[in-house]
């Protein structure tokens, strides 16, 4: 479990997520598609092996709030995943937001998409003004420490994983497009096919063999494919079960038990 520290002055009554804007003001507009599809396929394929559904939280696109000392401050991150942290049970308990002076538990990998007007922002290549809130790349690498940190450009088809080493975030080796998480046993890699009737790269999670995480309607098609074969398999047993008593029963070696 990954924790954030505590904020500098527990003894202020901080907001909670139903305090805080869930939307931010003067937004230009929502997300283009790429940025509704890829998280749900991150999320329809992450299925850890070594964690219990109810100890895995997803997130794409929240309100992020990070530091108990500035609590209107917040990052929007494309997706996120945390671990410890469970979903909520009932609709009502459903998050407005992640607020991690109240969940305490900080991310365990975040995922950004890049795109060109965003790009500078999530590499870490921008500065900030003094008393201006910290960048993307900042507050994942200094003030949350988030392990882990995915960079996806589908314009350039490029896959580029960062890996928190002491302080600072370290581009890791990719291999084949695909790199494994030893903590989660699961691995993200890019994968070319058609998901939602669109063709292209996608960002998706793959087993310790390689093989893609399959979707519901995969697996799904899997079981049929599996039910037709063991079909076959039971009728070639039967028609070669019904040849050999044919002739048996021609050689006249028949018996009861044939």
């Amino acid at each position: 479990m990954y924790q954030a520290d505590p904020p500098r002055s527990p003894q202020e009554s901080l907001p909670t997520m139903y305090d805080l804007p869930s939307e931010e003001v003067g937004d230009p507009g929502l997300p283009d598609e790429f940025h509704v599809f890829q998280p749900r396929l991150l999320e329809a394929t992450c299925l850890l092996p070594n964690y219990p559904p109810n100890e895995v939280f997803t997130a794409s696109d929240p309100n992020l709030y990070y530091d108990g000392r500035h609590p209107l401050w917040y990052k929007r991150p494309d997706w996120f995943l945390v671990l410890g942290v469970s979903r909520a049970q009932s609709q009502q308990d459903l998050r407005f937001s992640y607020v991690i002076w109240q969940e305490v538990v900080v991310p365990f990998l975040v995922v950004e998409l890049l795109s060109p007007t965003t790009e500078l922002d999530d590499l870490g290549q921008t500065l900030r003004e003094v008393n201006q809130p910290s960048t993307k790349w900042q507050v994942y690498e200094q003030l949350l420490r988030i392990p882990y940190y995915a960079v996806f450009d589908r314009y350039q088809s490029r896959f580029r994983m960062f890996r928190l080493v002491a302080t600072c975030y370290q581009e890791m080796e990719i291999s084949d497009q695909k790199f494994w998480f030893d903590e989660i046993q699961l691995g993200l890699g890019v994968w070319s096919g058609l998901y939602q009737n669109i063709e292209g790269l996608w960002l998706r999670w793959h087993d310790a063999l390689g093989n893609w995480i399959p979707l519901s309607e995969e697996r799904f098609e899997q079981e049929k494919q599996r039910a037709e074969q063991e079909r076959q398999r039971a009728d070639r047993e039967k028609e070669r079960a019904d040849q050999l008593a044919k002739k048996l029963r021609e050689l006249g070696l028949a018996s009861d038990r044939v």
